[in-house]
């Protein structure tokens, strides 16, 4: 298989030398390379649109444009049909122990502001969004029609994400990243970039920040600490909550991802046990929320 996909980034209509390329590590939902090309490195990410995730090619390369023109991501330099090359960033993925540390969280902080209030000014009319409680019930929707493994619990599922989504309340909205995996933030020695925009629409600031917080394990402290970085403001008892509801669905969504990738996705990965662990993490998080 990984012989058809170097095939396919050899056939790109941009070379313009002989090319060197090397599989990558990282990414669920593409198949990401490395190519040196003349005397120029560049990254080559494979991947078709997505629709049972809501993942369509425009709208991502729409997002990295944006991103690059607010100086936060690296430039798109050429598209076509299953396949974007952008210029290759020297430096280390992080990892969620990396993104727990005080000092990468205000670089993060610094990110998501540009990403939330900057990003709008370099995108076409027609964008996504991307809303967290729709994307779980268009989830519980294919999982039921695929007779997923786990239907006798979506009834369950749709009444807590009610209940979630009602928490939440009015938001400001803004244009999110949605999808703050550790992988996705590089840091080159000199700063940090924020790339792949896969799930990349407009949303509440709170989601981004949830979902950062779960993705890499944040303790309350530290989740206290990020939100009054971001607000500049002490956390009040009704953001906390909302906050948490936030967080709550943020892990739902991710394990219905999950769940909805055991049917449907054709990568070599084990999403039944991803599945188990997010899944365990939401109860233990719904868990707490429910005591608030």
């Amino acid at each position: 298989m990984t012989e058809d996909y170097l095939k396919k980034v050899k056939s790109l209509s941009f070379w313009q030398h002989p090319i060197q390329c090397v599989p990558m590590e990282g990414g669920i939902t593409n198949r990401n390379f490395r190519v040196e090309h003349g005397n120029e490195t560049l990254f080559v990410r494979l991947g078709e649109d997505i629709p049972v995730h809501g993942v369509y090619r425009f709208n991502e390369l729409s997002a990295s444009m944006a991103a690059y023109a607010c100086g936060i991501s690296p430039e798109v330099v050429h598209t076509e049909s299953g396949a974007m090359v952008l210029r290759f960033i020297e430096g280390r993925t992080l990892e969620p122990e990396n993104l727990r540390d005080i000092s990468t969280i205000d670089k993060v902080v610094y990110l998501l502001k540009i990403c939330h209030q900057q990003m709008p000014d370099h995108l076409p009319g027609s964008t996504l969004i991307f809303w967290v409680f729709q994307v779980i019930r268009g989830y519980a929707n294919t999982l039921s029609d695929s007779n997923s493994r786990m239907v006798q619990q979506l009834p369950r599922f749709l009444e807590i994400n009610s209940n979630l989504e009602k928490t939440a309340g009015a938001v400001e909205l803004c244009f999110g990243h949605n999808d703050l995996l550790a992988g996705n933030f590089i840091d080159d020695n000199q700063r940090l970039w924020l790339i792949d925009w896969d799930y990349a629409g407009f949303n509440s600031p709170l989601f981004d920040l949830a979902n950062l917080a779960s993705n890499n394990e944040y303790t309350q402290d530290l989740e206290r600490q990020l939100l009054e970085m971001y607000f500049e403001q002490v956390v009040s008892d009704d953001l906390w909550k909302r906050y948490f509801a936030m967080k709550c669905a943020s892990l739902l969504r991710e394990s219905m991802w999950s769940m909805v990738s055991e049917i449907h996705s054709s990568l070599d990965f084990d999403y039944v046990q991803y599945t188990t662990e997010n899944l365990d993490r939401f109860k233990t998080t719904y868990a707490q929320f429910s005591q608030l």
